[in-house]
């Protein structure tokens, strides 16, 4: 009896954990689709970084 009520413990752990994964990847997805329908803005961010990349007049 004592081994079921650690396998039934045990079991109970392991889908915890699988079901926080689960969640955890669906805030992933959810935040990269997120990210991904924004790139097609018109409007969209511009860099400050870039000015460096030319160098200056003379």
């Amino acid at each position: 009896m004592y081994e079921y009520e650690i396998y039934r413990s045990t079991s109970a752990e392991l889908i915890r954990r699988a079901d926080a994964e689960r969640e955890i990847g669906r805030a992933r997805r959810a935040r990269r689709s997120a990210r991904r329908t924004g790139r097609h803005d018109p409007e969209g961010k511009v860099r400050q970084s870039d000015r460096s990349r030319f160098a200056p007049a003379a």
